[in-house]
């Protein structure tokens, strides 16, 4: 549930539970300047390298390089290209090559500058590089802050689907400083409110119900922002503690991912459809689907469709001409899906907003049969 609203300026701390493991999420305006302070403290003498894409670079690696060096602490940036194309092989190979080269030890630390895609590239190489390093989450992107930047979720994506090779690797501290999404494009931004906008829809009809008054506000920045990032992280925190590996509640956070995913990949994993835009798709379908299934009445659905379409996000497959795939194509990656479980398709359905629970061996001819309709 929702705490009272941050004031602008102020900065939140929220703890994720996880034993020896435990970190926090730091969320504030300005904490891109600390970067070093809080690293230094955390591991006093390391080194820190700096994962990062060539678009965060040119914005934000040299403030988190002085950062850095104002705390004594040597940097070394490993610059990779933007998009989903990266989480893959031949990029996970390039930078563990750099992090060797830079003479990164286990007692040093990674930082995942970025979105995402950074997040996911820098923690996984972090998970397997001399058997596992600390890695650090500086998410720029509103979908990292409230979503992958937390809970240790580590991958590339492989030819038959995304996040199918990967690793839990949990952060040692992740810093969301909200001054740095004030450069991101529209675009993205809009495309991270689709996982904010999640929270509320799997288990919080409180602060969907927020959302849908608030959304402009959270758009132009300030405290209702601030405020939707840190509820976004107090839930996730609680479901990633109670339930790391993702054996049962944790996989709630994937509303809208079987499709969304199954999207994605036929978009070819670009620009084309990014990751935020194929969950809002893949969300909208999640509660249509619900409802064939007469898992619930009224119009949560139509809600639901009508709020991300007031904000900009694609809620119809016709929407999108990237999506140039047919049944059979999508139903093939849903097949790959990693909720799988011996050949049965697992889905997180609803039973209405904020009600979202885990559906296994649900018929793949009625999931056929509705993305047909889809497509049509």
């Amino acid at each position: 549930m929702m705490n009272a609203p941050l004031r602008v300026g102020e900065t939140t701390t929220v703890p994720v539970a996880l034993g020896a493991r435990a970190y926090d999420i730091v969320i504030g305006r300005g904490l891109l300047t600390e970067l070093g302070k809080r690293i230094a403290a955390l591991k006093p003498g390391a080194s820190a390298a700096i994962v990062t894409d060539e678009t965060v670079a040119a914005r934000h690696l040299e403030g988190a390089e002085a950062a850095l060096t104002a705390a004594g602490i040597r940097a070394i940036p490993i610059i990779v290209p933007p998009g989903e194309a990266t989480k893959s092989w031949r990029m996970l190979e390039h930078v563990c090559d750099r992090l060797l080269e830079a003479r990164i030890e286990r007692n040093d630390v990674v930082i995942a500058l970025g979105g995402g895609v950074i997040g996911d590239l820098a923690g996984f190489a972090a998970a397997i590089l001399r058997r596992g390093l600390d890695v650090v989450q500086m998410p720029t992107t509103l979908l990292a802050q409230v979503d992958s930047s937390v809970g240790g979720k580590t991958a590339i994506n492989a030819k038959h689907g995304k996040n199918l090779v990967g690793a839990f690797h949990q952060p040692i501290l992740v810093i969301a400083d909200t001054v740095l999404l004030d450069t991101l494009p529209a675009r993205d931004f809009r495309a991270g409110y689709a996982e904010l906008a999640k929270f509320g829809l799997l288990g919080d009809a409180g602060f969907f119900a927020w959302l849908e008054a608030n959304w402009q506000d959270v758009f132009a920045g300030g405290a209702a922002r601030e405020h939707a990032i840190a509820v976004a992280c107090r839930g996730k925190a609680g479901i990633v503690a109670r339930d790391e590996r993702e054996t049962g509640e944790r996989a709630l956070l994937n509303l809208g991912h079987t499709f969304g995913h199954a999207f994605e990949a036929a978009a070819g994993f670009s620009d084309k459809l990014l990751h935020g835009e194929a969950i809002a798709l893949g969300i909208v379908c999640a509660f249509e689907f619900s409802t064939r299934l007469g898992l619930m009445s009224g119009n949560d659905a139509g809600r639901v469709a009508h709020h991300l379409a007031a904000v900009g996000l694609p809620t119809r497959l016709s929407d999108m001409p990237a999506l140039r795939t047919d049944t059979d194509a999508l139903m093939n990656l849903i097949a790959q899906d990693k909720k799988v479980t011996r050949g049965k398709l697992t889905f997180i359905l609803v039973r209405g907003i904020g009600q979202a629970f885990v559906a296994r061996d649900v018929d793949p001819a009625q999931v056929r049969a509705f993305l047909a309709e889809k497509l049509s």
